[in-house]
């Protein structure tokens, strides 16, 4: 079942930043920290994820560039995700390989879809230190998320639920917010 816990924090994790999660993935398994596939901790594959996390790192602290950047990858991320939830269980059933792709890859798009709408709200304030906070966090949450989910999977895949909702919860708080405020007749 420990896939499941995988695929439920490395969804959540990809959704935010695709190439950080394999990155992480990858050199969690080149240490010796986790027992990642092999794939991933090739020195090719960590290469290439270090240089798009370090585009993808500044490009996500500016402003209207992050909401670009996001657009882009709404069909990335969740393939990522999806991709890395079947690379996963390489010994289970062709069943199990499907079902863990799916979650991951439908965690990842709901936690994209939760960033990009938090962002695209972030990006309207007058101020750019909203948005570098708001990533810096980002990052530092999907680093504690990844490492946690090497030693206590099912706790990572909690923490990485609950802060999915909170997302979500957010956006929804957000959108209902912007309808109202157009509701509302303008005075002359």
């Amino acid at each position: 079942m420990e896939p499941f816990a995988y695929a439920v924090s490395g969804g959540w994790a990809s959704g935010i930043s695709a190439y950080a999660t394999v990155l992480v993935i990858g050199v969690a398994g080149r240490t010796g920290l986790a027992d990642t596939p092999e794939v991933l901790q090739r020195t090719d594959v960590l290469v290439v994820m270090a240089l798009f996390t370090a585009i993808e790192f500044v490009a996500d602290k500016i402003p209207y560039a992050d909401s670009l950047w996001d657009t882009v990858h709404t069909v990335v991320r969740p393939i990522v995700a999806t991709v890395l939830g079947w690379v996963f269980v390489t010994d289970g059933s062709s069943a199990e390989q499907f079902a863990v792709a799916g979650v991951a890859g439908g965690v990842a798009l709901l936690s994209h879809t939760g960033k990009a709408g938090i962002r695209l709200a972030i990006n309207t304030s007058p101020e750019p230190a909203s948005n570098v906070a708001v990533s810096t966090a980002e990052d530092a949450v999907l680093l504690g998320v990844l490492l946690l989910a090497t030693q206590y999977p099912w706790l990572a895949a909690g923490t990485a639920l609950a802060v999915l909702v909170v997302m979500l919860a957010t956006v929804i708080m957000i959108a209902r917010r912007a309808r109202r405020g157009r509701r509302v007749p303008r005075p002359l």
